[in-house]
């Protein structure tokens, strides 16, 4: 039996045997640890529909884990992987070593992104990429001459991924418990969340972010890091006017903006980069996900141009084996021309206005304590301590969203259609309703 035929074999099989080998042998991410529940294995995936081992059929509201923008099953993007493997599988980009595909892809991200981040660091993920961004930060510092200057400001709610500085930078408690001391020098100010906060939110925000910097010295700070909006805190747009003033403030002390961007870059906001949609002008971006769409583990942290003056000189000691991976680059701009050619930046907002419109029906209803979104990411945020119940039920209804503490999120393909939108909203609001 040749190559192809074990690889296909391996990738299907009886599901009774893949059940079982899998609670055997998997030790899935953030599973309680011999407490497996039955595992949802995913056979295959086509536009916003993903199917399991027994052939049922789940609409996907999750993007998995919000990256797949184009949708599954692109051959598109198969066939840009494979001919770039027969050229070129990897190469390292360590020190003068470079390869055209990663080339290209820092010219385009360059072209695309807010102005003055026309330089481009590869990862494979998001952790790394904000590891990158915090160090590249405080290197800046040291190299100005301000060493002191480590403190990273960060918000209750923030999720920046499970490394050193970026589970540090995390500000949910339940990803810290267990792991021990956490990486010094990270300060958490409150999660932006208006309606709970109350009318003067931005105020009492901006209020809290002046005492902070008065308590530890600006002197002594080296970046604010945040998400235009929180993702896995609950899908929270922050309240009116505050990444406009938060900016006024960090500028005023010479305080350093890294953005993540992991989430919303590449048209979830329905525009390349969350920074758009809110007018932020970040010194570092971060980014992952979707500048593959999932086909390729790939990031890319994204430098202000006032950033890689500071570090003119500077060694910077860092990288990963497979920075800008030839196949993740190459498969990075063709799904990138597909999110242009196919107009998913208006589409997401067009989509998404609706998608949100039918969502805040729910609002006022029984345990529904506010219904958000921006362009195609939303949140329905219930008056319970855990959504899981209003998960389970619709997925028992054919569609796949997310529980996020007391928070059902939604994060669909840009691709999603009329009909599998009002799926979405329908499933979503009976689920609810149910519980």
């Amino acid at each position: 039996m040749d190559a192809t035929l074990n690889a296909a074999r391996a990738a299907t099989g009886d599901p009774a045997e893949l059940r079982r080998l899998d609670l055997a042998h998997v030790l899935h991410p953030h599973a309680t640890v011999g407490r497996a529940p039955e595992p949802l294995i995913v056979d295959s995936a086509h536009g916003a529909v993903i199917r399991d081992v027994h052939g049922n059929e789940y609409l996907d509201g999750t993007c998995g884990l919000w990256q797949c923008a184009v949708g599954h099953g692109r051959a598109e993007l198969a066939e840009v992987a494979a001919e770039q493997m027969r050229r070129l599988e990897f190469y390292a980009s360590f020190w003068h070593l470079s390869n055209p595909p990663a080339i290209r892809l820092a010219e385009r991200l360059a072209r695309i992104a807010p102005g003055g981040l026309n330089t481009v660091f590869y990862t494979n993920g998001g952790s790394e990429g904000n590891e990158t961004a915090v160090k590249l930060a405080r290197l800046a510092w040291h190299a100005a001459g301000q060493p002191e200057r480590t403190v990273i400001l960060s918000r209750q709610g923030a999720y920046h991924g499970v490394g050193s500085a970026s589970l540090a930078a995390t500000g949910l408690p339940a990803f810290h418990d267990g792991f021990g001391p956490l990486t010094p020098d990270f300060v958490h100010l409150s999660k932006p969340h208006g309606a709970r906060i109350g009318p003067n939110a931005t105020d009492v925000l901006i209020d809290e972010l002046e005492r902070t910097i008065t308590e530890i010295g600006p002197e002594r700070i080296a970046a604010f890091i945040g998400e235009p909006l929180l993702g896995v805190g609950g899908m929270v747009p922050p309240p009116p006017g505050y990444w406009e003033r938060v900016q006024q403030v960090l500028r005023r002390h010479g305080i350093l903006l890294i953005l993540d961007e992991i989430v919303t870059a590449f048209g979830r906001l329905g525009h390349w980069f969350g920074a758009e949609y809110y007018g932020i002008d970040p010194d570092i971006a971060v980014t992952a996900k979707g500048i593959s769409s999932g086909y390729v583990p790939m990031g890319a942290v994204l430098i202000g141009d006032n950033v890689i003056s500071m570090l003119d000189g500077t060694p910077f000691r860092h990288g990963f084996t497979y920075n800008g991976h030839p196949v993740g680059a190459a498969v990075s701009l063709a799904n990138i021309d597909l999110i242009e050619a196919e107009g998913l930046l208006e589409r997401a907002s067009e989509l998404g206005e609706r998608i949100l419109c039918g969502l805040s029906e729910l609002s006022g209803n029984g345990p529904v304590f506010e219904v958000r979104g921006a362009g195609m990411a939303f949140g329905v945020e219930l008056d319970v301590e855990d959504a899981t119940p209003v998960a389970e039920a619709a997925r028992r209804q054919g569609v796949l969203v997310r529980a996020a503490g007391s928070t059902i999120v939604m994060s669909p393909p840009l691709v999603l259609s009329d009909t599998q939108a009002e799926t979405l909203v329908e499933v979503v609001t009976k689920a609810v309703r149910s519980v």
